[in-house]
């Protein structure tokens, strides 16, 4: 199976780290982030990765090259910096199928090999990692609208949130993303929204499901994010991690 991660953002919010080199190589427990990536995607049977290459792309390159252990690697180049749903699109010629998507700036232990088989049994159209937050942070990026149990839709940045029921930033699509990709418009702010391409598939009728979180993620955008991550990697007690920034990687 393959898996889509998107890595192309600059990490401002980790500057001076990100200064010389990519987020994604920015070391947490002594290891560059994708390498931890990579490991989560490895162990659930993933065995063909397109990255999402952008800012300082080349050194993320020359560091893996090809390969990832016995995991295959292609680079696909986001050349401007249009939103999570963009940088997915560039990757969209390198794969077929179904597809995992997990946030290049996402270090966890969760069950991603659940949420896959969650995905072929049930056929669904989009099977998507979720937690529950508070109604502070759930006005702070994407929320589903629910209705007895069901996603009838997604609101980004919403002022009185309609839950707070948010994707955590790994998901498992059909081949149906890319067709619903090249449909959706520029958000607000200019961006192609991944969570617009999930919304438009609701609309459409299509199945989008949700898996509550069951482990850690933590998305690493500052040095705290750093400091939690490294403490759940070594086996310290952390935090739960619930209420990091749920939504796409860094800028």
């Amino acid at each position: 199976m393959q898996a889509i991660v998107p890595a192309a953002g600059e990490g401002t919010r980790l500057r001076p780290l990100t200064a010389e080199r990519p987020k994604g190589l920015v070391e947490v427990a002594g290891r560059p982030i994708l390498t931890h990536v990579f490991e989560s995607l490895r162990a659930a049977g993933i065995d063909d990765i397109v990255v999402v290459v952008g800012y300082r792309g080349d050194d993320i390159v020359d560091y893996y090259v090809d390969r990832f252990r016995d995991v295959s690697l292609t680079y696909a180049w986001q050349t401007e910096r249009l939103g999570l749903g963009h940088a997915v699109s560039a990757a969209g010629g390198y794969v077929a199928g179904d597809v995992v998507v997990w946030n290049g700036d996402n270090v966890g232990d969760v069950a991603l090999s659940g949420l896959i088989e969650r995905r072929r049994a049930t056929d669904a159209a989009a099977t998507l990692l979720v937690d529950e937050v508070g109604r502070e942070r759930a006005s702070e990026g994407a929320v589903f609208i629910v209705d007895d149990g069901e996603v009838v839709g997604v609101v980004e940045k919403p002022d009185a949130p309609p839950s707070t029921l948010i994707p955590r930033g790994v998901f498992v699509f059909s081949d149906r993303l890319f067709e619903a990709l090249d449909r959706i418009e520029p958000s607000a702010r200019g961006e192609y929204e991944l969570t617009d391409a999930i919304d438009l598939l609701v609309a459409e009728g299509a199945r989008v499901e949700t898996v509550r979180l069951d482990g850690w993620l933590v998305n690493v955008n500052t040095t705290a994010d750093i400091e939690r991550a490294s403490a759940r990697l070594d086996g310290g007690p952390g935090e739960r991690a619930r209420d990091e920034p749920p939504n796409g990687t860094d800028t």
